[in-house]
């Protein structure tokens, strides 16, 4: 016991009297910033490439984009994140002769991931949607894109929800891959307190806690969320 109340002072010397806070605080923004800006670019990207994956394919232009969404959504899932964030910072950056921070970099490759795994989702979603709502809505004169936006997609969120806040959760845990192009995230932080204490089990410790904390919060938001839309379809 009281060698784990040294490891605990060692900590809390690093943590607060060397500073460690601030650089927590920065990690802890940096990795809710990823997590929150790559799930919105994902849940656009997705949810455009599912609505071309539902498309009637009749026509030769839907069978092309189709395609190549197809590529899109087979590339970013089958290739690890951390091979993605090192090809585009390492090799397509230089190769383009673009210069970007490594946080925005992982926020467009988190979000550009996020948009395959999300495109699944939002597919599924619409296709859970009764077809007679898209009918109904073309019947009444609406157009095709005029009833996914306004009729269908917001039915299919309200199926998927809970999915989307699974996503959220693995966003928040992969952010910790972003140690590799050189950002700030909860793990460089920690390490970075265990290496001045020369002490890692309590900054380990205390880095689980937070992502624990982070998913409960996660978890119970969309509960909330799933309530009030249960509630708002009990009065309708």
């Amino acid at each position: 016991m009281g060698d784990f109340s040294k490891k605990v002072d060692a900590f809390l010397d690093a943590f607060i009297n060397q500073n460690g806070y601030a650089k927590v605080l920065e990690g802890l923004q940096n990795t809710l910033l990823i997590a929150v800006l790559g799930l919105v670019i994902g849940i656009l990207i997705g949810t455009v490439i599912a609505i071309v994956r539902v498309l009637p394919k009749y026509k030769v232009m839907p069978r092309i984009l189709n395609g190549i969404c197809s590529f899109y959504v087979g590339l970013f899932r089958g290739t690890p994140i951390v091979v993605q964030l090192l090809v585009f910072y390492y090799v397509m950056l230089p190769l383009l002769g673009i210069r970007m921070s490594s946080v925005n970099v992982a926020i467009i490759v988190f979000g550009l991931n996020s948009g395959a795994y999300i495109s699944e989702i939002m597919r599924s979603g619409i296709l859970s949607v009764d077809h007679g709502q898209m009918e109904a809505g073309r019947a009444v004169g609406l157009s095709y894109w005029t009833t996914m936006f306004k009729i269908v997609i917001p039915q299919a969120v309200k199926n998927i929800l809970p999915t989307l806040g699974n996503e959220f959760i693995a966003l928040i845990k992969e952010t910790s891959v972003v140690s590799f192009v050189g950002a700030t995230d909860l793990y460089i932080a920690f390490n970075m307190i265990g290496s001045n204490s020369y002490e890692f089990m309590v900054p380990y410790l205390v880095m689980a806690l937070i992502y624990i904390v982070l998913v409960l919060l996660i978890s119970l938001g969309i509960k909330i969320m799933e309530r009030s839309l249960r509630k708002s379809d009990r009065r309708h």
